[in-house]
């Protein structure tokens, strides 16, 4: 175990691999899964992943937490990073002063490692990065009060969106909700529309290990058509009184039938009867047309932090859509055969957590 003693009462200790991470039920919902030890083991085994947890202490008591993991890919470069595969999280606290201490040491491990850059994503996208770290406000997540009461929920719609809502009602879309049963499809569903939207993804032992990780705070959703005919899928994620949509896509064939008003709308009613207060429709960048969709929902729109510690590298790396480096990447991965998509998809995704 690494201390180190900080100023003002706060130390950060380095947790080792096999010292469990126990903290406040506060912190720990706003560290989210990202920050659970069965997430983290999860990436460090399926991705080999290095995995760094460090907890900011104020007279013995855990005032903060950052886990890390560090990336080292052929194409896209050696970084630390939180929240592997998710928006944000893996990272809270309960002051600034404890924050930054813990930015410190992460400037410190980024620098002993040798790494280009840190990424830490979480929450509060209106914060001030203190010193040496840099925002770049690209992304935001979306969240949408639910209600038991699921018609004034629907009646809190705009007109145009309650009708397609209704359209897609009677398309004779059906829905299935559950665990390990639904692998297969919800792997094909979410595999097979990433690769129509030309991004790589996952390999089928992902999703089922995430499913046997998480266990109960996980559920997995399959869309069909009238014919019975996969249509999209979608994977949420549960923490105290939220729900999350960590992954839900469409195939395109049936988006003309507002199939993602029905797998949104079926999630909703769902988890609203269930009694969670949040649904969570996870990020998307800023202006895209995921966002347009989102925005229907009446969510409240929260900017995430996404800061960089820039040690080797000269500037933020653009890892992201809006990179006019990856249109051509794109445009050829939509047009390869499925079978190569599958095969080298997953090897990509990695340096992209």
């Amino acid at each position: 175990m690494m201390i180190s003693a900080l100023p003002n009462e706060i130390e950060v200790r380095i947790l080792q691999s096999d010292e469990p991470l126990i903290l406040p039920d506060k912190l720990k919902l706003a560290a989210g899964f990202p920050a659970l030890d069965s997430w983290l083991v999860l990436m460090g085994q399926l991705c080999n992943f290095s995995v760094y947890r460090m907890v900011a202490l104020r007279d013995k008591e855990v005032a903060g937490v950052l886990s890390l993991i560090r990336i080292k890919h052929f194409i896209f470069g050696d970084y630390l990073t939180t929240a592997p595969f998710a928006s944000y999280g893996g990272f809270a606290f309960a002051s600034d002063q404890a924050r930054d201490t813990l930015l410190e040491k992460a400037r410190i491990l980024a620098d002993d490692l040798g790494v280009e850059y840190i990424n830490v994503r979480f929450e509060d996208g209106d914060a001030i990065p203190p010193g040496s770290w840099i925002q770049q406000p690209l992304y935001a997540t979306y969240r949408a009060d639910l209600l038991s009461n699921t018609d004034m929920l629907l009646a809190s719609y705009d007109s145009n969106h309650r009708n397609h809502i209704r359209k897609s009602l009677k398309r004779g879309f059906s829905i299935k909700f559950g665990g390990i049963e639904l692998l297969d499809d919800t792997y094909e569903g979410l595999s097979q529309s990433m690769h129509e939207l030309g991004s790589p993804y996952h390999n089928k032992v992902y999703l089922r290990e995430a499913v046997s990780s998480l266990g109960e705070d996980i559920e997995l959703a399959v869309l069909y058509n009238g014919r019975g005919k996969l249509v999209g899928a979608g994977v949420f994620i549960f923490s105290g009184d939220m729900v999350t949509n960590l992954h839900a896509n469409i195939l395109r064939q049936a988006r003309p039938d507002y199939a993602g008003e029905f797998l949104y709308w079926s999630a909703i009613v769902r988890y609203s009867q269930k009694g969670f207060s949040i649904f969570d429709f996870g990020r998307s960048l800023i202006g895209s047309g995921n966002e347009v969709f989102k925005m229907k929902w009446n969510p409240r729109k929260q900017l995430l932090a996404y800061w960089y510690y820039l040690n080797k590298a000269d500037s933020v790396p653009g890892l992201n859509q809006k990179n006019p480096k990856f249109r051509f990447a794109i445009w050829v991965w939509q047009r390869l055969p499925a079978f190569v998509v599958r095969l080298i998809g997953p090897s990509l995704i990695r340096g992209l957590a």
